[in-house]
């Protein structure tokens, strides 16, 4: 069954967009500013040596330097002002949101509504400049140790200047992503990283076709590979339209004089409604020692890295095993403490005088609630591990880019559906805008033309 919003968006006339200003200048706007965000990732940090970077991005970018640079659009492996990415952000996130859950004065300033959210959202800014800090500085150390900057270039000196640019380039791409999210049209911050991750597609693109040229992949590889892309983006897109539909009943009410029958409708929960977060998250907490390991020719043959890398590197078992651990525990921590609250939902239909068949409102209705989406979450977070684990055992048996990988496939398929649902939902305010003036014209005509013919 098609729902009624479905149905609404799929009536909407996409003509309408060059009427809607509003909406045409928000688009305009995400552009501009993801355009400055492109520029940004080629402007190189000051200190870099170019020829011995290239020289060695062509080694390291096969394997992991791959994978790292993928969420920053390629400025990791230029190493421009943008090499850190967004990445702290994410990471700050994801400890702010842990600490609001087990530190009751966070949950209290939680709840405390708009004043509450801005408090939150300082100390994630300052968590993001403090995380910025330590990868910048791990990073800064990793690049001069790797014999990658300009010959005779003071140790501090360099190692300030790349942690002061790097920093100040996180916090510029923070505010950018919420300078998107409050102005333009989509999440700033997915929309930032579903634009690197496309703009280096031809260029892996590229790379993939040569190897079939050179005989390092057959042709075979090559249809499968298209095909199993084809095939995630399919998969993908039915598991994010799933919903579980739980059967609303709203009883009879009387209202002054009148009394109005009672209705049914249903409450929507998604087969995965955490969305493509999980994923960035996960991934999140995988990319420091990996980017550490990458440009340091130390840091790689250090024994806790070497640890590290034994055990926890790209298509080992325990990377395997911790990457899907991560993404499960994601999915529900997101889940219940973001996109789908159970007790919240359970209030607002009992002050809305709806309630679940067979199931007594208030705390029965949101136990009901956490057991359904419990049961479905299950089936939500195995495709979100599946999809993001395939590029893991692709590498391991193919040489085959990253991008081509379920974690790319995911997050620009998911950004891509989030931000035309967005679009479509402003061309149907638009449009309701548009006839309830057309309305109000037409009832100021009858009334003129009422008033005309009582005068003659």
């Amino acid at each position: 069954m098609v729902s009624a919003a479905e149905q609404m968006a799929a009536n909407t006339s996409w003509g309408a967009l060059a009427k809607a200003s509003d909406l045409r200048s928000r688009i305009l706007f995400t552009l501009g500013l993801l355009i400055v965000y492109r520029l940004g990732t080629f402007i190189p940090v000051p200190g870099i040596d170019g020829a011995a970077l290239r020289e060695f991005m062509e080694q390291a970018g096969q394997g992991i330097g791959g994978m790292v640079s993928m969420f920053t659009g390629g400025a990791l492996g230029r190493m421009g002002i943008f090499a850190l990415g967004i990445m702290p952000y994410i990471s700050a996130s994801i400890i702010v949101q842990l600490l609001t859950s087990m530190v009751p004065a966070l949950e209290q300033l939680k709840k405390e509504g708009e004043q509450g959210r801005k408090k939150i959202n300082q100390y994630t800014r300052y968590g993001t400049v403090a995380l910025a800090t330590l990868q910048s500085y791990g990073l800064a150390v990793s690049i001069y140790s790797g014999e990658l900057v300009q010959p005779d270039l003071p140790y501090w000196f360099f190692v300030s200047s790349c942690m002061v640019t790097l920093i100040g380039g996180t916090m510029f791409l923070m505010w950018l992503g919420e300078q998107i999210t409050a102005r333009g049209i989509g999440n700033g911050i997915s929309l930032i990283i579903f634009v690197g991750i496309i703009a280096e597609v031809p260029a892996a693109l590229a790379q993939f076709f040569s190897q079939g040229r050179s005989g390092a992949i057959s042709p075979a590889v090559i249809i499968g590979v298209i095909l199993m892309v084809v095939g995630t983006i399919m998969f993908v897109v039915f598991m994010e339209r799933a919903l579980r539909k739980i059967h609303i009943q709203y009883p009879r009410r009387q209202v002054g004089m009148k009394m109005y029958d009672g209705g049914s409708s249903h409450l929507p929960v998604k087969v995965n409604p955490a969305g493509v977060i999980p994923a960035i998250f996960a991934s999140s907490l995988l990319l420091l020692p990996t980017t550490i390991a990458t440009f340091s020719a130390q840091g790689s043959t250090g024994p806790i890295m070497s640890w590290l890398l034994a055990f926890f590197g790209p298509g080992q078992p325990l990377y395997l095993l911790f990457f899907a651990a991560m993404i499960v525990f994601f999915a529900y921590f997101y889940t219940f403490n973001v996109s789908f609250k159970p007790d919240e939902v359970a209030d607002n239909l009992k002050n809305q005088s709806g309630f679940v068949p067979g199931v007594r409102p208030g705390k029965k209705t949101a136990e009901y609630l956490e057991y359904v989406v419990n049961r479905v979450l299950v089936l939500g977070a195995a495709y979100l591990a599946a999809v993001c684990l395939l590029p893991e055992f692709l590498r391991g048996q193919f040489t085959i880019p990253f991008y081509f990988g379920g974690t790319s496939v995911l997050i620009v398929v998911s950004v891509t559906m989030d931000t035309i649902q967005q679009v479509q939902s402003h061309l149907l305010a638009h449009q309701y805008e548009g006839l309830i003036e057309r309305s109000q014209l037409s009832g100021k005509g009858r009334k003129r033309k009422r008033k005309g013919t009582t005068r003659k």
